[in-house]
């Protein structure tokens, strides 16, 4: 580990109320996420003071997230071992002021929300969270190699359009992998964060996806239905006398979701029934016999029900109105992306992918993250004019992950919420970023692509049309850049707070 990175580590450590206060520590895309002993002690005045951190959030109950931005991963490894080897210091004294810090009161905001303020709510959303938190590297990198392939089709270097030769059916098989085989993965997160053997989860959504599965569509014994309001047409097979209906699940992520939550109470109560010695061979058979038949008759049905339907709901949204829906998406990300509650659209935007073959949300969600890095920009430009360090470091950061990494966050955390302007600034870029889509998009039926993909300069070959995409987020980047650049981003106040530090 970096010396820097220990020294930031051991601030945090102390800051938390040392090793002892810490009861769980985990990690997301940006954040430290703990669960503590007591809250109460956490010093955030001394975390504020570290370099490294970028924003400190209290949750409900004992729960606390620290922002550290894209170096989160080794962050969350050097404080690993500093606990297991016991470098965690002492618990430090309550603070002695009662003054706010910027923390404090965007914490304040927070909680008026539900989210920060009701536990379950906050389960929820963790639970969504982690599922896929794990997986957003493979994510990106699948949609990467889509983008590569995209610009050799649109450069005309390899013509895509015809038939596939088989080094490129290979090159595919890469990308397809992640997405095929995605419900499975998130059973096996979902299965972790619920304190379920995430290889039983894994198992559970795995034996929908077996040939075997697969061939009962082909049997004599198969019926097929319409669906009238669809349009498609759907097999039922029948298990010992029961109907069931057949679904594709590859790609699927409502069903392992489902499944893994009710798999954890069966999984529970099965360990709580039988004997400690009999529960490695008993609980996974009898979870198997139980979740396997309940997964295929029941939840994988409803989940590929729920799916559809919320997505064929935002569909005719976006076919019927499509002003109102291309401006609407970027309008409420700059407010569900810091309550954390984008994952449910995350979700919908890889069932689209699956179900559709597409997804319309993600163009006009790119409009969003373009206008968090245009603000970030201003901030930037500014940070140079006024030859401010602290602020040129912690602006640039932020602006290289999001442009290059899709990734939000450093700009949210470590500046936007921190700054009372910054969003009056940003917004008219998510409206003119949404008025382009909508506009210009019109005559395509919005930007679609069929990739999930982070939103960055690397992905924009996905969407189509291209032209229509990069024209709306460079408007939407554009417009909150020279607005904090000719109108600022700070109050007064903030002004004169910020030249005394």
């Amino acid at each position: 580990m970096s010396n820097g990175n220990k020294v930031a580590a051991e601030g945090i450590l102390k800051g938390i109320g040392g090793a002892s206060n810490i009861k769980f520590l985990s990690c997301c895309a940006t954040r430290l996420r703990f669960e503590l002993n007591d809250s109460s002690i956490v010093d955030k005045a001394a975390l504020d003071a570290i370099p490294e951190v970028m924003g400190s959030i209290p949750q409900s109950g004992d729960r606390y997230q620290i922002v550290v931005g894209g170096g989160v991963a080794s962050m969350h490894n050097t404080l690993k071992q500093m606990i297991e080897s016991g470098e965690g210091g002492e618990a430090p004294a309550a603070p002695a002021n009662n003054e706010k810090s910027i923390d404090d009161i965007k914490a304040a905001k927070r909680s008026e929300g539900i989210r920060g303020k009701v536990a379950w709510v906050d389960s929820f959303f963790e639970y969504l969270s982690d599922s896929f938190r794990p997986i957003l590297g493979i994510l990106l990198g699948a949609s990467l190699i889509i983008a590569l392939a995209s610009v050799l089709d649109a450069l005309h270097i390899v013509d895509f359009r015809g038939e596939k030769s088989a080094g490129w059916i290979f090159v595919d098989s890469m990308w397809h992998a992640v997405f095929y085989f995605l419900p499975i993965m998130v059973a096996y997160n979902a299965s972790k964060k619920l304190n379920v053997d995430p290889w039983l989860g894994a198992a559970i959504m795995g034996a929908l996806m077996t040939p075997e599965f697969h061939k009962l569509s082909t049997l004599a014994s198969t019926t097929s239905v319409k669906d009238a309001t669809l349009g498609t047409v759907g097999h039922v097979a029948h298990i010992f006398g029961l109907p069931m209906q057949l679904n594709d699940y590859s790609g699927n992520v409502f069903v392992p979701l489902i499944m893994v939550a009710v798999l954890a109470l069966v999984y529970r109560f099965l360990k709580k029934i039988i004997p400690d010695n009999l529960h490695m061979v008993f609980v996974p058979f009898l979870s198997l016999i139980i979740m396997v038949p309940l997964t295929a008759f029941l939840i994988g049905p409803l989940g590929v029900w729920i799916g559809t339907y919320l997505g064929t709901g935002l569909a005719w949204l976006n076919t019927n109105a499509p002003f109102v829906f291309a401006i609407l998406i970027p309008l409420l990300y700059p407010f569900l992306v810091p309550l954390g509650l984008h994952w449910p659209l995350n979700a919908l935007m890889l069932m689209n992918i699956q179900t559709l073959g597409y997804d319309f949300i993600q163009g006009p969600m790119g409009v969003w993250n373009f206008a968090c890095f245009g603000a970030t920009a201003g901030v930037l430009l500014i940070a140079l004019r006024e030859k401010n360090a602290v602020m040129r470091q912690t602006a640039s950061g932020a602006l290289a992950a999001g442009l290059f990494g899709g990734i939000s966050e450093p700009s949210l955390y470590g500046i936007h919420l921190r700054f009372k302007k910054v969003y009056s600034r940003m917004l008219p870029g998510c409206l003119a970023g949404g008025l382009v889509i909508a506009i210009l998009g019109a005559p395509y039926g919005g930007v679609k692509t069929t990739a999930f993909a982070f939103t960055s300069l690397l992905t924009i070959p996905v969407f189509n049309p291209m032209w229509v995409y990069a024209i709306a987020i460079a408007v939407a980047f554009a417009v909150p850049m020279l607005l904090i650049f000719f109108f600022d981003y700070r109050t007064a106040e903030e002004k004169v707070a910020e030249n005394k530090k």
